[in-house]
């Protein structure tokens, strides 16, 4: 009988024969798994473990299948059995961490790779995924550490750069993640969630046009990511490429069909392409989605205040409002939006909210200002132009330009201004309109353009105009893009037009196509940077030759503009460096005038009116805007030198009455001597007009329309002469009608002519008798020879085309005779 040592040395032996075997057999499951044979290295594994239930090589390695496989809990539960035994192996606590972090147990990974690290100080890999649970929690700082030492590690392992990356962009070092995202590249060249991060990270250095190229490499390598169509339209909506941005959203939204911030971007899109009504339901969906999202609701109140649905849009501002009360382009929104209802003092109210939150929002400022001057509130008057002046210099959006006109800017600005909003409102070279090949020998077509087609003052000027084309040389469209009043001028002038379209609801690409099915030849823009505008067409060419004219009184900062029409006075040629258009000088003036305008008969009295009988009156009915301290300060000393006289001025609202009334108690003025008018049809506006003494006009913004109404109703207008568009539009006027002294170049003449025509009534008489004779005899109100000076202008503008040349600054001789 064998000794109890010589048995266990057997056993030992046998032991040691399965142990191997088991050995065996695990490292044959560990070929087939690194072969990616997984079945079989997991038979293997399991036939160890039936042999050896706690093998822990085994468990540690069916664990990482599992993982491999995507069965997180059953890798989670055999790793951590593995772990007892195997403690001190880098790999054990690496791979258990890895797991750790797939199944959102970052803290836990977190531990797990630091073991392995403490393990192995060397070991690369452990640094790199360490940095991504890192990242993964927010801890960036401590991310970027682990990144930069597994790159020192492993410094051709893709993962160590991504990440290393992506610290970076959560601590919003955007510039300096860039540099190892194109590493990665250079490492992987088609990895999409690297092109995907790479053209995010440029958007948010503002480089935009440089993201796109990654973003549409990342959709090449994987069409089916919705994240990546999304960010695309987002690069192309800063580049103000809607059409395109359109496209981007409505396929991330056919991969992901219940995102509320694609809805939102989808309606953000179509509002730019001219298209609220669609907006609206986008943005409706979205907030059927989000019902909490403020954003949202401003925008869904952007669209319905486009569509005229004021109210409307207002609720949604104030709700945007509680969930985000901060926020200060809602503030300057709902100021819009109540301005446009004319309730001044509360929109003055949330300009001033929104500057309080945001004091660089140059758009809350120039409406603040803006709606300031509409009620005359001139405390800080200097200083706060000067402020407006500088912010929109500085950073222009849409609208600033028409109220930089009502500031003392110079030409520059204003084109520097225009320049940014044209730069703004272009598409790409891919979205403009393939170029018409000339049509000649047939009828000119030309198509007008305007929001004004209805009771407005460009309405009013042109009614005439267009009624006296010559039909047989010209073809008349009209494109009215406005509010329909009902009004009869509304009919008036879409029954003066040979085809007429309400293109209102229309979005700009639409338009455009439109407009070239139509072939039009000349599209001239009666609108402009104004109300209703809708410039945005002009962008895609849909006409070979493009005019500015009449609505926006200055340069609109556009190539896609080849014209504007001035006269010599208005305009002269010296002014060509500040206009990206071609001046093109009519012989007389500028402005159209419709004599069909009736004056009340009879002519309402004075005392009706609230004028004194004898008094002298001297009359003001601009705009209120357009009355600035210092000549209001003119007009109160004139009061105070011509006894008993009155200044009539146009009671806009409410507070306009106030504080110029305040203002004039403060310069030693009784109140009672403004008197206001309140808005009349047009005959009993002109029969008004017709009672005053002398129109006063103003600066930096003459009188346009208004002048031209004050001298048809036969009443003398003084003007003071600017520098720019705006502030020589009178003069123009008063040169056409034959009276040219009446324009002053100083504040000083200016107050010394009115007080000498106040002082000397036979001098004011005579300037009333020639008056009333030059109306019928001055080219201002000979409507058929404006017309056809102003078609002379189309057919030179048109036999340029023809001929193949660039637009040319030209002027038009003066019409010889008249077309029968």
């Amino acid at each position: 009988m064998g000794s109890a040592s010589t048995t266990a040395s057997a056993e030992d032996k046998r032991s040691a024969r399965r142990a191997a075997g088991l050995s065996q057999t695990v490292r044959a499951g560990f070929a087939h798994q690194q072969a990616g044979r997984l079945e079989r290295a997991e038979a293997l594994y399991r036939k160890a473990l039936a042999k050896d239930p706690d093998h822990a090589d085994a468990l540690h390695l069916l664990g990482v299948i599992a993982y491999q496989c995507g069965k997180n809990g059953p890798a989670i539960q055999l790793m951590e059995r593995a772990l007892a035994a195997l403690t001190e192996l880098p790999d054990a606590h690496l791979n258990y961490g890895n797991a750790l972090q797939k199944a959102g147990r970052l803290a836990e990974a977190v531990e797990s790779y630091r073991r392995a690290i403490a393990l192995n100080p060397d070991y690369g890999m452990a640094h790199s995924n360490l940095a991504r649970a890192l990242n993964d929690q927010g801890l960036f700082d401590a991310g970027l550490e682990s990144s930069r030492r597994a790159i020192e590690l492993i410094p051709n392992f893709l993962g160590a750069y991504v990440n290393y990356a992506a610290a970076f962009l959560g601590l919003e070092r955007f510039a300096e993640a860039e540099v190892p995202l194109r590493w990665a590249l250079d490492l992987m060249p088609d990895r999409a969630e690297t092109h995907r991060d790479l053209g995010g990270t440029l958007a948010k250095l503002g480089r935009f046009d440089e993201a796109v190229s990654p973003l549409e490499r990342a959709i090449a390598l994987n069409p089916n990511d919705a994240t990546t169509h999304y960010a695309l339209g987002h690069v192309l909506l800063s580049l103000g490429r809607f059409e395109e941005a359109l496209s981007c959203f409505r396929h991330a939204l056919v991969l992901s069909p219940d995102q509320a911030e694609i809805y939102g971007n989808l309606g953000f899109a179509l509002k730019e392409l001219g298209r609220p009504d669609e907006a609206v339901a986008h943005y409706e969906r979205a907030l059927a989605l989000r019902p909490d999202h403020a954003e949202l609701h401003n925008n869904l109140g952007n669209a319905l205040k486009q569509l005229g649905r004021v109210d409307e849009a207002i609720a949604h501002y104030r709700q945007a409002l509680v969930l985000k009360p901060d926020y200060a382009a809602l503030y300057t929104n709902l100021g819009n939006a109540l301005q446009v209802l004319d309730r001044l003092d509360e929109a003055i109210a949330h300009y001033a909210r929104a500057l309080a939150l945001e004091p660089e929002n140059t758009t809350a400022l120039a409406k603040w200002f803006r709606e300031k001057q509409n009620i005359c509130d001139w405390s800080r008057y200097r200083e706060d132009e000067a402020r407006v002046r500088n912010a929109i210099g500085a950073r222009a959006s849409f609208g600033h330009p028409f109220m930089l006109l009502a500031l003392s800017s110079s030409p520059e600005e204003q084109l520097a201004c225009a320049r940014q909003i044209a730069a703004k409102i272009a598409v790409s070279n891919a979205a403009v309109l393939p170029l018409r090949q000339p049509r000649p020998g047939e009828r000119i077509r030309l198509g007008y353009l305007s929001a004004d087609f209805r009771q407005h003052p460009v309405g009013l000027l042109i009614a005439g105009m267009i009624e006296h084309h010559d039909r047989r040389r010209f073809e008349i469209l009209g494109y009215f893009c406005g509010p329909d009043d009902q009004s009869a001028m509304r009919a008036r002038l879409a029954g003066a037009f040979d085809r007429f379209a309400d293109i209102s609801k229309m979005g700009y690409r639409q338009t455009a196509e439109l407009i070239d099915a139509d072939v039009v030849d000349i599209l001239i823009d009666l609108t402009g940077y104004t109300g209703h505008t809708k410039t945005a067409i002009l962008a895609y060419r849909p006409a070979p030759i493009q005019v500015n004219y009449l609505g926006y009184p200055g340069t609109m900062g556009a190539d896609f503009i080849d014209y504007i029409i001035v006269d010599r006075f208005v305009v002269p040629e010296d002014q060509q460096p500040f206009y990206t258009e071609r001046l093109v000088h009519l012989p007389h003036c500028y402005q159209p005038s419709d004599t069909g305008r009736e004056i009340a008969n009879p002519a309402p009295s004075r005392a009706e009116c609230g004028l004194p009988e004898e008094g002298f009156v001297f009359c003001c009915f601009n705009t209120s805007y357009k009355i600035t301290p210092a000549f209001f300060d003119i007009w109160m000393r004139l009061l105070n030198a011509v006894p008993g006289s009155v200044l009539w001025l146009v009671a806009a609202n409410a507070r306009v009455k106030d504080n110029l009334r305040r203002e004039a108690v403060r310069r030693g003025v009784v109140a009672e001597r403004l008197v206001f008018s309140s808005p009349a049809p047009m005959p009993l506006y002109l029969g008004r007009l017709a009672l005053a003494d002398l129109f006063l006009d103003t600066l930096p913004y003459n009188a346009g329309a208004t002048a031209n109404d004050a001298l048809w109703a036969g009443l003398p207008v003084l003007t003071c002469a600017g520098k720019t568009y705006v502030g020589r539009m009178a003069g123009a006027l008063l040169k056409a009608v034959g009276l040219p002294e009446l324009i002053t170049t100083s504040l000083e003449e200016y107050e010394a002519l009115a007080l000498r025509l106040a002082q000397k009534p036979e001098m004011l008489a005579q300037l009333r008798a020639r008056l009333a004779q030059n109306r019928a005899t001055h080219p201002l109100f000979d409507t058929e020879r404006f017309t056809r000076n102003l078609e002379a202008a189309y057919r030179r503008m048109w036999e340029t085309w023809i001929a193949g040349g660039p637009p040319l600054s030209f002027t038009v001789a003066p019409a010889t005779h008249i077309a029968p």
